[in-house]
């Protein structure tokens, strides 16, 4: 089936293929877009990395489509434009993932209700026609009946606008699944070790690794591009020992509680916190999302742990404005996502607030190209300007970029008449039909596997994921394609038995595998759950 993810055909393809136009380090937002876009303009494309698409820092956004506005704040209009630009092509091309949202910003202040007011009108107007609605001024009353939960001292009203939310990881996968489409292939598990130099110390390749097979492949490629994120100093001193990067890993970090200490099915936006920090709380998956924060760290890891701190931040910043107050009991998932902040030359800064969320390209003497910064919202746009680039350093066909009106793997509208409504149609769109279809070949495979969560979670799904989508391990399967771990931590450690069990059938492992996996899964979930 054209566009499903099938590991062992990609490596049949991968030995028979001799030199790729363009090679890709990174599977994360930044490197899908980038495959994605070389793929479509007819380049022999690959990409490989080293985990799960999207492990890192893109499966642990905000979950926001948006323009950012705080970066109007900051002067960067040009920033806020090509966001929301970009805003309105993703829910044109992704509607199954990417929806309209309203946002509320309450206003305890009428000289502040002004300037947000007026920012707003300004962030709407630079939408143009892929607006998303008008804002528009709530009263008192009106602000109260649609967060029964916020403390009324001091509220004088509110201003509602419109931004876009959507499920990171799996527009990532959904991405991967459109590169296919569009001839690409994409290696999970796939680590590159060395660059391969030639004539005139160029860049002619890489040195990998399959991390399941460890076997080892020479892999000759035009250009080749490092999307690697907070890990982009690890390819570029491949390129050259002596390199600095200008990145300054920033850390967010998100808390997920239970829907009754936040009911509305609408967003708050709290744009200026005690320390000058935005907070959202934004309804996801039936639970309620808090973050985030932005805290610099010294060196950038896989799997970044929340800090107390930053807890005890969102706690405390929660509990100001709303009357029913959790504490570190109530959390039922922490994570943290790492931001590649680009640094310039003799910027002085005092917070992550200060740093632009700009992206920056960098081309290397070998001919590496790195793609650094930026967010979800710009992704196409920022690969789009990348393969233009590579196009004229590996002196390629030059081929207009189709991107701007691609339709997203799985693009549905017509979300009313899935079957199942609210599970499969608006997380696989129109693929939802092959989902049934197992179930028609498994009617065991139908029954939810959890009744607490309500997004439920099938047999079918996990077979689904297995064969369709290269999920490898249990990990793959309950953080990034089901987003279980990232809802309810405990509930994830407590099932992975089930989705070992499924797996280890489905990729012919042992039980010694599984009982690997669930312990090696338990293990990180840990990191998620609270109290620790």
């Amino acid at each position: 089936m054209k566009g499903f993810l099938n590991r062992d055909r990609f490596l049949r393809i991968l030995e028979n293929i001799n030199i790729w136009d363009i090679v890709i380090v990174g599977g994360g937002a930044t490197g899908l877009g980038i495959a994605l876009d070389s793929a479509s303009r007819g380049f022999k494309t690959l990409l490989l990395e080293q985990n799960d698409f999207s492990k890192g820092t893109s499966s642990r956004s905000t979950k926001l489509i948006h323009g950012g506005i705080r970066y109007l704040a900051q002067g960067n209009i040009k920033l806020v434009y090509e966001a929301l630009q970009e805003r309105g092509y993703l829910l044109k091309n992704a509607p199954h993932l990417v929806k309209k949202k309203r946002f509320i910003i309450p206003i305890f202040n009428w000289k502040m209700g002004i300037l947000y007011w007026t920012g707003l009108k300004i962030y709407e107007w630079l939408s143009g026609s892929l607006s998303f609605g008008n804002s528009q001024f709530l009263s008192k009353n009106e602000i109260l009946k649609m967060f029964p939960e916020i403390r009324s001292n001091n509220l004088k009203g509110g201003i509602l606008y419109y931004d876009g939310q959507f499920d990171d990881a799996r527009l990532a996968i959904d991405l991967a699944q459109t590169c296919v489409q569009q001839g690409g292939v994409l290696l999970n598990y796939f680590k590159v070790k060395n660059l391969i130099k030639k004539i005139e110390n160029k860049i002619t390749g890489v040195i990998a690794y399959d991390l399941e097979t460890k076997k080892k492949y020479s892999i000759y490629s035009k250009i080749v591009i490092n999307a690697t994120g907070v890990f982009s100093d690890t390819i570029l001193k491949m390129d050259d020992s002596t390199s600095t990067i200008l990145i300054k890993p920033s850390q967010g970090t998100h808390i997920v509680l239970k829907k009754s200490f936040f009911s509305s099915s609408d967003a708050i936006v709290i744009p200026k916190t005690s320390d000058g920090r935005i907070l959202f709380s934004i309804p996801w998956y039936d639970h309620v999302l808090v973050g985030t924060t932005d805290t610099f760290l010294e060196k950038s890891v896989l799997e970044p742990k929340p800090l107390e701190k930053e807890i005890d931040f969102i706690l405390q910043t929660f509990n100001q404005y709303f009357l029913y107050n959790p504490n570190k009991k109530d959390i039922l998932s922490a994570f943290s996502g790492l931001r590649p902040l680009f640094v310039p030359p003799n910027l002085s800064y005092s917070s992550t607030k200060d740093i632009s969320r700009s992206h920056k390209l960098m081309m290397s003497p070998s001919g590496l190209i790195t793609i650094i910064g930026g967010k979800w919202t710009t992704y196409r746009k920022m690969a789009e300007e990348t393969v233009n680039k590579a196009i004229e350093i590996g002196k390629l066909n030059k081929v207009s970029s189709i991107t701007k009106n691609l339709k997203i793997f799985g693009y549905r509208t017509d979300f009313y008449s899935c079957k199942n409504y609210n599970n499969w149609g608006d997380k696989y769109g129109e693929e939802e039909i092959h989902i049934q279809k197992l179930i028609e070949e498994n009617p065991l495979w139908e029954g939810p596997l959890i009744s607490q969560y309500p997004y439920h979670c099938t047999k079918a799904e996990v077979i689904w994921m297995v064969r369709y989508e290269m999920a490898r391990t249990i990990e793959d399967v309950l953080a990034r394609r089901f987003r279980l771990l990232f809802l309810n931590a405990k509930i994830a450690i407590d099932i992975a038995p089930i989705i070992a069990s499924l797996m280890a059938k489905e990729l012919s492992r042992d039980k010694e595998w599984e009982e690997s996996q669930i312990a090696s899964f338990k293990e990180l979930a840990m990191q998620y759950y609270y109290p620790f």
